[in-house]
C-alpha cells in the first residue's frame, strides 16, 4: 500500500468532508480485525466521510505528530483538526454508535447562518432554517436546541416538541431539560391555580414572569429569595429553574457567574 499525502488527502480534504484516519501495523491483530469493520462502515456512509489509512510503520513522522499511542487508533479530521477519536478494535455496532456522535452534521453551514440570523435579531429566518435541518436531520439536537429557543416565548409547548427526541443520552440533554423547566413555569404563569396556597407563590410567580420576559438577573434575585424563604416549594421548583437560567445562559456569563455563588449560600445556610 503506498503511503499518503497526509498534507492533500487528509488535512485539505477535511475541509470539504470529513476524513476518519485509521493508524494500524501489519502486525496488529486488531488492527486487521478493525480494517474490514471500518471498510463496510465507510461503504455504508460514502456520502457523510472518507475513510483514509496510515500505516505506522512506513510512516511513524505522522503517528508521532498526532500523538498515537496505541493501535489501533482511529481519529476522524474536520477542518484540519483531529475532532475525535477511539482506540482499540470495536464491533460494527460500536463503530456506528461512535459515528454517530462523533461526525458533524451534513447541515452545519446552515445551521451556523441559523445562528448568525438569530444573533441578528432575525428570528423568523432563522426559524424557518432550522425547520428544514430538523425535518430533514430529526436527531440534530443542536438545531433543534435553538429551534426551541426561539420558540419558547410564544409557543412553550412548540418548543417542547422540538426537542422531545432529546433524552439524557444526548449532548445537549442539559439544555433541552432548561427549555422544558421554562416552559412549565410559563404555563404556572397562565395557570396559577396550580400552584398550592403559599406565602412564597407571589415571589415565585414575578421571577417567572421575568424569566418569561428574557429579565434574567430579577428572574435570578426572585427565584434565589424563594430559595432562602420556601425551599420545597413547587418540589424544589426554585433552585431547578436557577439551575435551568445558568444552563441557558452558559457557564461564563456574568449572571451566571454572580448567582451560582448565591445560590450555594441559601442552600446552604
Amino acid at each position: 500500500m503506498p503511503q499518503i499525502d497526509f498534507e492533500t488527502e487528509v488535512l485539505t480534504r477535511s475541509y470539504s468532508t470529513p476524513v476518519l484516519v485509521d493508524f494500524w501495523a501489519p502486525w496488529c491483530a486488531p488492527c486487521r480485525a478493525l480494517t474490514p469493520i471500518l471498510e463496510q462502515v465507510a461503504e455504508r456512509h460514502a456520502d457523510r466521510f472518507e475513510l483514509v489509512k496510515v500505516n505506522t510503520e512506513e510512516q511513524p513522522e505522522i503517528a508521532e505528530r498526532y500523538r498515537v499511542r496505541g493501535i489501533p487508533n482511529v481519529k476522524l479530521f474536520v477542518d484540519g483538526q483531529a475532532v475525535n477519536e477511539f482506540t482499540g478494535a470495536l464491533s460494527a455496532d460500536m463503530v456506528e454508535e461512535w459515528l454517530k456522535r462523533a461526525l458533524p452534521s451534513p447541515y452545519r453551514t446552515q445551521l451556523q447562518q441559523a445562528e448568525q440570523l438569530a444573533a441578528e435579531g432575525r428570528d423568523g429566518e432563522a426559524k424557518a432554517l432550522l425547520e428544514q435541518i430538523v425535518a430533514a436531520e430529526p436527531d440534530n439536537g443542536a438545531a433543534a436546541v435553538l429551534l426551541a429557543r426561539l420558540l419558547l416565548a410564544a409557543d412553550a409547548e412548540k418548543a417542547c416538541a422540538a426537542i422531545e427526541r432529546i433524552g439524557p443520552d444526548s449532548d445537549f440533554f442539559g439544555e433541552a431539560e432548561a427549555i422544558r423547566t421554562f416552559a412549565r413555569l410559563f404555563g404556572l404563569i397562565a395557570n396559577p391555580e396550580r400552584l398550592p396556597d403559599h406565602a412564597a407563590k407571589d415571589d415565585y410567580l414575578a421571577a417567572a414572569r421575568h424569566l418569561s420576559q428574557g429579565n434574567y438577573d430579577p428572574a435570578l434575585a426572585g427565584f434565589i429569595k424563594v430559595v432562602r424563604t420556601a425551599r420545597n416549594f413547587d418540589e424544589d421548583g426554585a433552585r431547578k429553574a436557577c439551575v435551568a437560567i445558568f444552563k441557558h445562559l452558559g457557564d461564563d456569563h456574568e449572571l451566571t457567574r454572580k448567582y451560582r455563588s448565591l445560590l450555594s449560600s441559601a442552600l446552604y445556610v
